[in-house]
């Protein structure tokens, strides 16, 4: 079964809300409990009580399930009873287990060309064009960092600007990003970690949000500046330039400079206005996190939902998080446009099988503590839950970590599911906005892209109201509908894009999540 499928069952077959529990696909043998339900609760028209309390948002048996036999939710497999599993019972961690296997797959079976509005028709949002074709959602200038050593200097420089009074009376400009993280030497040139490293560096270096960028390193380090702009294809110019510590004689000289060349470049960039722009300069990054039993069945198919929106329109939508769509890649490679983008994924999981296993670890470390508790089991129901973000529209590309996105469309990014090194990648590669949806309440921002956060039930939305932009929760109650909800988000995405806060950027989170991939050992 397509996303596209589990999409519609999702919303075709909710009941209604007299029914304590939702039944995603005929075929499932669980449901999901809409609200805490407690022992002899009669669960409607799935029928029988049940058997023992049922926390929110986790599962319940709808019909006799044999030990060993397959656990079914989205009408997919998602594990096997480790017993005899009566009605009525709640189906979690006690009773549930997963066991390896490899799922069917058949290649570009469900491929079809991208269903694009006509362009007189297609909407549009107000960005900033630059000189290179790409538009900018935001208008920052960037510090970017070539190691942990120079960490200190980018702080400084950008809280003279953005808590010095740096920035007062400048307008048409968001502020200054300091762009940190803890390596940068000591590392493999010819590694898998360098190269992330270095992609990452060059791809924010040139990502759209930024008008200006300063690259700052201290002199010594393995990862030297030049080495860097180089393999990005990046020249030096008035709005990118670079200092180094030891050359420029020390901390407070590199300060000092970098201050005076970030207010040249503040100067340059508040010349730049907002024009009307289509949605092909729109890269939307897709991640989840937090998630609990609700994310696959409202906030990340609605969000699908507005992806499709975003591709109809002429953008770009990018699902990541590799070990997050693992046991549910199979509904990606029917959407793959060609065999090689399909064979593209294949290897991608093929790499994290090696990786984990050589780190002594397993793809079903992942669901995490709080995913548990909010009703998730294994990595094969959280992952299609996860792969419901993309929607369904074709697979155009499959981009390693960090990978300049050169293609419109959905298109997928090899990330860790680790949320701040995968926004990240999808930043570097060109996402200029952020779409999150989460169960439990994360609350990251991701500077230069505004980020928004979208909820998977009511509860968590009050309760965390300060940090969640929009309420899929609906969807769970029956007040909402998959459709409308996508729409709402599509259309927040336009005007965040145009230059409205989201949340987080209004309590101006986001400078901590900059997190390139640490792969590779240090020396």
């Amino acid at each position: 079964m397509s996303s596209a499928s589990m999409s519609s069952a999702s919303t075709s077959a909710a009941p209604s809300v007299s029914s304590p529990v939702i039944r995603l696909n005929p075929q499932d043998n669980v449901a999901v409990a809409r609200w805490a339900v407690a022992a002899g609760t009669p669960l409607g028209q799935e029928g029988g009580v049940a058997a023992g309390d049922v926390p929110r948002g986790h599962k319940v048996a709808i019909a006799p399930i044999a030990a060993g036999a397959v656990v079914r939710k989205y009408g997919q497999l998602i594990g096997y009873a480790t017993r005899a599993i009566a009605p009525g019972e709640h189906v979690h961690l006690q009773n549930m287990e997963m066991r390896d296997g490899d799922v069917a797959h058949e290649f570009c079976a469900d491929a079809r060309p991208t269903p694009l509005l006509p362009e007189a028709e297609r909407a549009t949002f107000q960005g900033y064009l630059r000189p290179d074709g790409q538009v900018g959602t935001r208008n920052y200038i960037g510090l970017v960092t070539s190691v942990n050593c120079s960490a200190t200097v980018a702080k400084a420089v950008a809280d003279h600007f953005n808590r010095g009074g740096g920035m007062a009376g400048r307008q048409n400009v968001d502020g200054v990003v300091a762009l940190t993280h803890g390596g940068g030497c000591a590392i493999n040139t010819a590694g898998e970690g360098y190269r992330f490293l270095s992609r990452t560096l060059g791809g924010y270096a040139r990502n759209p949000n930024f008008a200006g960028i300063v690259m700052i390193g201290l002199g010594c380090e393995t990862n030297q500046i030049d080495l860097v702009m180089g393999r990005s294809a990046l020249t030096e110019g008035p709005m990118l330039r670079s200092l180094t510590i030891q050359r420029s004689g020390g901390t407070r000289k590199t300060i000092a400079a970098a201050i005076e060349i970030v207010n040249e470049m503040l100067d340059e960039a508040a010349k730049v206005p907002r024009t009307t722009q289509p949605l092909s300069g729109l890269k939307v990054a897709l991640q989840c996190g937090g998630s609990d039993g609700y994310s696959g069945i409202s906030a990340n198919p609605a969000l699908g939902y507005a992806a499709d929106l975003i591709v109809q329109n002429g953008g770009t939508a990018v699902l990541s998080e590799t070990p997050e769509i693992y046991g549910a890649e199979h509904l990606l490679t029917r959407r793959a446009v060609t065999p090689d983008v399909a064979e593209k994924l294949i290897s991608r999981i093929e790499w994290w099988r090696d990786y984990t296993a050589k780190n002594g670890a397993e793809l079903n470390n992942n669901p995490s503590h709080g995913n548990k508790a909010g009703g998730l089991t294994t990595i094969l129901e959280k992952s299609l839950g996860a792969v419901a973000k993309g929607g369904s529209m074709p697979l155009e590309a499959v981009y390693e970590y960090a990978e300049l996105i050169d293609r419109t469309g959905f298109v997928f990014m090899d990330t860790p599911g680790y949320d701040p090194v995968a926004v990240t990648g999808q930043v570097a590669g060109g996402c200029n906005i952020v779409c999150f949806t989460t169960g439990r309440g994360s609350v990251s921002g991701y500077k230069p892209a505004p980020c928004i956060k979208i909820a998977t039930n009511t509860e968590m939305y009050e309760h965390m109201e300060e940090d969640m932009d929009i309420n899929c929760g609906g969807i769970v109650t029956g007040d909402d509908t998959i459709e409308a909800a996508g729409r709402r988000i599509f259309e927040r995405v336009l005007a965040v894009a145009s230059g409205e806060h989201s949340l987080s950027e209004t309590f101006d989170y986001g400078d901590n999540e900059f997190v390139p991939w640490p792969l590779g050992a240090v020396t």
